[in-house]
């Protein structure tokens, strides 16, 4: 096969695919939806747990990016909050902070897809964001 039939297959099978984006952060929130639009997914971002929450968007979303420290209500609370109404729907935790590894190991061991440390390689996240999917359909 082609790398271009390759990559235009790669491409219709994320074409649908939404990916929530949690971050207080504007200049992460606004960069990462760029990149994940660049890649044929649809971005939905927010800049809080709670207003992820309060929106309903959920349902819809077939992985969360999510930051572990933010003002309000954390990832690891958000991720408690997502895995009791979704609890196939995969989170991959993104920080700037350096995390212990008692607390990088227990999102882990509550179904976190993957931990990336900012700043991350463009793709490094997208073969996270793709895998999710499946990685949480074999769990």
């Amino acid at each position: 096969m082609s790398a271009h039939l390759e990559l235009v297959l790669t491409m219709e099978n994320i074409a649908a695919q939404i990916v929530v984006v949690v971050d207080d952060d504007f200049r992460v929130r606004q960069s990462l939806g760029c990149l994940l639009e660049s890649a044929g997914y649809e971005p939905v971002v927010f800049s809080s747990a709670e207003e992820l929450l309060q929106s309903g968007k959920l349902t819809a979303a077939t992985c969360v990016i999510t930051d572990i420290r933010m003002p309000g209500m954390d990832g690891i609370e958000l991720q408690r909050r997502i895995k009791r109404e979704h609890p196939t729907l995969p989170v991959v935790f993104i920080t700037a902070h350096n995390i212990s590894d008692e607390i990088r190991l227990k999102v882990l061991e509550h179904g976190a897809v993957d931990f990336l440390y900012k700043p991350f390689d463009a793709a490094d996240l997208f073969e996270r964001v793709q895998a999710a999917p499946a990685k949480t359909r074999e769990t």
